[in-house]
């Protein structure tokens, strides 16, 4: 495995957080330290052993904040039948090395000054709670957390976000839905239930249903598409950890090529281009370490800049309409539409 990014880290702690979830607390060297600064709401990609695949790779939220907590650590919450979910759970202890790639992802405010509705369920809550924290403490933007869960004894974090709202009571403000005590969350009562700061931000993190349902909620505010933020957990139909195979570019017809430009890690490449076969896939067969989880464009992890050029993205679940205006794009998903296109990483 020789993908830069890959590194193995040792669990230092492990913190049940409620019967099914627990968090990992992870050490990481300090020539490591500058690969792993994150940005709050982002995850870590872990290599969980599996005896008839070798590896699968599952993404989990991190729940530390990088403006108040001294390592980083992610929140796994038990699944029904989940195997790595429930591998993790069972028998990940401290001192274990783990196999994960540097945090990824574009969940979360892009500055910590502006007020956010924060609607979770169960682990959702992960990425939440780091975004919180930092606010709280690098930023001055006020905060309002919808938080669902099954019933009291399933809420993660209960005394973080109690110890959070009770120190920041200005700035801060915890609303819980218990389905033993109101039942499931519907439209209407969540719309009338965060009327009051349905201006704001909203970010969008849970279950495919409860997600469904604030998205409703958001519809009937009226909330524009591009002050909504979600962040969908999915397993991976691809391993980031295991060997790529053989692409696309090896079969494109010589001649059918444009000549991409791309500037990353402080370098440029120019590169022929096949026409149909996505950027990262050239990117990786060229030995050029670009950023990739998912590489079915849900991620976001390996978003770029079309600086000069006109390309194509063969689908699109990571960015919004007015990202898309900007010259965003997805390395994973893009195909060149022009003879020769500039992108640029790390913008």
């Amino acid at each position: 495995m020789d993908n830069v990014r890959v590194h193995v880290l040792k669990v230092g702690a492990v913190i049940e957080e409620t019967a099914d979830a627990r968090t990992l607390v992870f050490e990481v060297p300090d020539e490591l330290s500058e690969r792993f600064r994150y940005r709050p709401g982002q995850f870590l990609t872990l290599r969980v052993p599996s005896a008839r695949t070798g590896s699968v790779a599952r993404c989990y939220s991190l729940c530390s904040s990088p403006h108040c907590d001294d390592r980083i650590a992610v929140t796994v919450k038990r699944i029904a039948d989940g195997y790595a979910s429930n591998l993790i759970c069972d028998t990940v202890d401290v001192g274990d090395l783990i196999t994960v790639l540097e945090p990824s992802g574009s969940f979360g405010p892009r500055e910590l000054n502006t007020d956010v509705l924060l609607c979770a369920a169960g682990s959702g809550i992960t990425p939440v709670l780091s975004i919180v924290k930092s606010m709280m403490v690098g930023g001055s933007g006020n905060a309002v957390v919808l938080y669902a869960n099954r019933d009291g004894s399933s809420v993660i974090f209960a005394d973080a976000l109690t110890e959070l709202a009770d120190r920041h009571p200005g700035r801060l403000q915890v609303l819980h839905w218990l389905e033993s005590e109101r039942g499931l969350p519907t439209a209407k009562a969540v719309a009338d239930l965060v009327r009051p700061y349905a201006g704001r931000d909203w970010f969008l993190c849970g279950p495919a249903g409860f997600m469904a349902v604030v998205g409703a909620a958001a519809a009937a505010h009226r909330v524009p598409a591009v002050r909504i933020h979600t962040e969908e957990y999915r397993s991976l139909q691809s391993n980031p950890f295991e060997p790529l195979r053989e692409t696309q570019s090896t079969t494109t017809p010589l001649g059918d090529t444009a000549v991409a430009e791309v500037d990353i890690d402080g370098e440029t490449h120019v590169l022929d281009w096949p026409k149909h076969t996505p950027l990262l896939d050239v990117l990786l067969d060229n030995g050029i370490d670009a950023p990739y989880v998912c590489r079915e464009s849900a991620c976001g992890t390996c978003v770029c800049s079309v600086k000069q050029g006109k390309t194509r993205m063969r689908q699109n679940e990571a960015l919004i309409d007015d990202e898309i205006a900007l010259g965003l794009t997805l390395a994973c998903q893009t195909l060149p539409e022009s003879p020769r296109v500039h992108i640029a990483f790390d913008q």
